[in-house]
């Protein structure tokens, strides 16, 4: 992987192409991001690039009181929206406290430096990218939902009802309930890949990056955009 950023999905439009073909796209607003880390093989066993995205608003708590949060002489002046350790972690680079971080395996990573800022414009209209993002969340659902189950018969004694899951399997052997056995349950809200997905159109002023196709999560959710590894 040569090329990686984390956006913000917008949501989706549509965009006509040189043949006056509709193209459905959802835009995303990529970067501009923050080379907050380096990670070598010497330091960490593997070699990665950090990027930060996104500012951060900084609270600062002065003085003490009553209901409040008394802190040290140390750090009375520090953003109180932050852990301590992130926030070292930025001032030992002297980078502005970001509020995503997100690790990227590149080739080489000698074309990376601390403190540099990576936008849009790394990619190019045409280019073939994997996104990856956090789906939407379903709340508990049931297998019909989760699964694509059949509805059961309607008749001759399965009721009362016709959409749970049925049999969950033998009685004496194993007399229990295999683990990974599809049932009712949480949906959605986990992590998601889509491959091999196409950059229609790159506006580099605005940060913004047009991709073919519909990614993972809602609008307003964080994604992170990376060279396809299947192209």
């Amino acid at each position: 992987m040569q090329k990686a950023i984390i956006g913000k999905k917008i949501g989706m439009t549509q965009i006509f192409d040189e043949k006056g073909n509709v193209v459905p796209v959802t835009v995303v607003e990529a970067g501009p991001c923050v080379v907050s880390q380096i990670k070598t093989v010497e330091n960490d066993g593997y070699e990665a690039v950090q990027l930060g995205y996104g500012d951060i608003k900084l609270k600062v708590q002065n003085g003490s009181g009553k209901g409040k949060r008394v802190r040290s002489e140390k750090f009375k002046n520090d953003p109180v929206n932050i852990t301590k350790p992130l926030l070292g972690h930025f001032k030992k680079n002297d980078i502005a406290p970001k509020s995503t971080l997100r690790e990227f395996r590149v080739a080489d990573i000698s074309a990376y430096s601390i403190g540099d800022i990576v936008k849009a414009d790394a990619f190019a209209e045409g280019d073939k990218i994997d996104v990856t993002g956090k789906s939407k969340g379903k709340g508990y659902a049931g297998v019909i939902k989760r699964w694509n189950f059949h509805r059961l018969k309607e008749s001759h004694g399965s009721g009362p009802v016709a959409r749970h899951g049925g049999s969950m399997g033998a009685c004496s052997t194993p007399s229990r309930v295999w683990k990974g056995k599809k049932m009712a349950g949480h949906l959605g809200a986990e992590k998601v890949t889509v491959q091999n997905l196409t950059v229609v159109k790159v506006d580099a002023e605005n940060n913004l990056i047009a991709i073919k196709g519909a990614i993972p999560g809602p609008n307003g959710g964080i994604v992170a955009i990376r060279d396809s590894v299947k192209a």
